[in-house]
């Protein structure tokens, strides 16, 4: 089995690589910023194995990226959100679906500015405002023709515009 560190490594991408490399991880933090919140759904809509998953966000939990909190509407059970840190991530996973599409694979999804519904240029700026909105000011949506591959309660709700880091209603 691989280690999870690069104790040899005097670089700050091999640090970072030890608490977002992981597989799985980056997916879990696009899931987060998209709303979910739920260990239930993130389970679902990633297929991951759930000990896999308690493992990757355990891990998050402790490297400050993600914070566990009570779920109010579920007793004994815990909501998943960004921290401040989790959110700087955010121009990582959009660098990672820009570099995909220009190499591998086209991106299913679009981001918008939501003040003024522009798409998003590949550096995260707003052309028509001359910005790169926040995390929390942008939307997204799937691109025309795409995103309609899965069904469950997740891939479901992003089927329409949804603001980033606002909290999916999956129930």
């Amino acid at each position: 089995m691989l280690g999870k560190d690069y104790e040899r490594q005097d670089c700050a991408i091999a640090r970072a690589l030890e608490v977002i490399g992981e597989r799985w991880t980056l997916l879990i933090v696009r899931d987060a910023l998209y709303g979910v919140r739920r260990f239930s759904d993130f389970h679902a809509h990633l297929d991951v194995p759930r000990a896999v998953l308690s493992d990757r966000l355990n891990g998050l939990v402790e490297h400050g990226i993600l914070e566990r909190r009570p779920d109010p509407d579920h007793a004994g059970r815990s909501l998943y959100e960004l921290t401040a840190a989790g959110r700087e991530l955010w121009p990582v996973l959009h660098a990672l679906v820009v570099w995909s599409d220009r190499h591998s694979f086209s991106n299913s999804r679009l981001f918008r500015h939501a003040a003024c519904g522009t798409e998003l240029d590949d550096a995260a700026d707003c052309p028509v405002c001359g910005i790169t909105p926040s995390v929390g000011d942008i939307i997204t949506e799937p691109r025309p023709g795409r995103g309609r591959h899965r069904d469950d309660p997740v891939a479901v709700a992003l089927r329409g515009p949804h603001r980033l880091l606002e909290p999916l209603d999956v129930e």
